[in-house]
């Protein structure tokens, strides 16, 4: 990564790996199995919480995983799991791609974990977007303008995806011509400071 690419993230408030308090390592998202992931992640330690809960939601007869299964479609609950970080269980009907909006997050770090069906994510680099709106500070979330370039994962029951700062994505989409009913938790975690 250049100086002016380092500059750049410095700039929208994200630090390096190689940095103090650094998170990712330059590389975009990653996406797999929980196992997988922790592997993969630069302080897999920062994710303690998320995932002792997403493995909660994977074993079959658990607190979590019954009350996903009843979330209505089209309904989210919020779930508080401490150290500052979230769950949204939520329950939806998969989406075609140009119903999708491409979104990214300053404060949160996703960890999108599908529990039952399967759906396509998209991820792209926040740089390579142009901005459509932001709602922050007041809500993390930025929205940015259709972008036909991302890179698509697809991510089945016991798989996530974990999209930091940098990484713009598009997610709920459906795989076909038919929707798919999907059941999925976000896990926000918190920026490091």
């Amino acid at each position: 990564m250049g100086y002016r690419q380092r500059k750049a993230r410095r700039a929208r408030g994200l630090a390096l790996a190689s940095e103090p308090g650094g998170v990712w390592s330059g590389r975009m998202a990653i996406f797999g199995t929980l196992d997988t992931l922790r592997m993969q992640l630069v302080r897999p330690e920062h994710f303690a919480v998320a995932f002792a809960y997403a493995a909660e939601v994977l074993r079959p007869g658990s607190a979590a995983q019954a009350r996903i299964e009843k979330i209505a479609a089209g309904t989210t609950g919020r779930v508080e799991l401490g150290g500052g970080a979230f769950a949204l269980e939520q329950a939806y009907w998969t989406k075609p791609r140009s119903e999708g909006r491409w979104e990214s997050h300053r404060t949160y770090i996703d960890v999108q974990l599908v529990m039952a069906g399967e759906e396509l994510m998209e991820v792209a680099d926040t740089a390579r977007l142009t901005l459509a709106e932001d709602l922050t500070p007041g809500k993390d979330l930025i929205f940015y303008q259709p972008f036909g370039a991302g890179s698509v994962l697809r991510v089945r029951a016991g798989e996530a995806a974990v999209f930091f700062p940098a990484d713009a994505h598009l997610p709920s989409l459906r795989l076909g011509a038919e929707p798919a009913l999907v059941r999925k938790t976000v896990v926000k975690v918190p920026v490091f400071a």
